[in-house]
């Protein structure tokens, strides 16, 4: 059926991409899920197409009996096919809503860690900016005390 490279939740979001070990779990998930697919869509085939052959009325009753009892079986094998299907597309749903939050988490994380970063460069520069004023000012007043005219201004009121 569906062997070609469609992806089962491995949309990359705005963040980094996910880890080496991420992306092959998710091949090997993504692997196994259209296992099941191909399988479980065999089966369904397989089972109705058994029941369209063995619908053909034949005169004896014992025979009937017996393809009764195949279509019946079969019909059951089709019900528990189509079962699987609905559990795989429920579980697909589950990984798309969760793998999405994760996704999102790791994005929310990781504009934390860069936020938390130009916050500590931040700081860094204004502890620089505080030192490079301090220092200014204990100059300007050295200036200011030791100058010429801040004696003479004093002296003449």
């Amino acid at each position: 059926m569906n062997k070609g490279g469609v992806g089962v939740g491995g949309g990359a979001g705005g963040g980094s991409g996910p880890t080496a070990a991420a992306a092959a779990a998710a091949a090997q998930k993504q692997k196994a899920l259209l296992q099941r697919v191909d399988t479980d869509i065999g089966n369904l085939v397989d089972n109705f197409g058994f029941l369209v052959n063995v619908t053909r009325v034949n005169d004896p009753p014992v025979r009937n009996s017996q393809e009764s009892f195949m279509m019946e079986m079969r019909a059951a094998r089709m019900v528990q096919a189509a079962d699987s299907l609905l559990k795989l597309v429920s579980e697909l749903k589950q990984t798309a809503i969760f793998s999405g939050f994760a996704s999102l988490n790791d994005h929310v994380d990781q504009r934390t860690e860069e936020f938390n970063k130009l916050a500590e460069n931040t700081n860094g520069t204004f502890a620089r900016i505080g030192e490079e004023v301090a220092a200014s000012l204990k100059e300007l007043e050295s200036h200011y005390y030791s100058s010429t005219l801040r004696t003479s201004v004093r002296h003449e009121p």
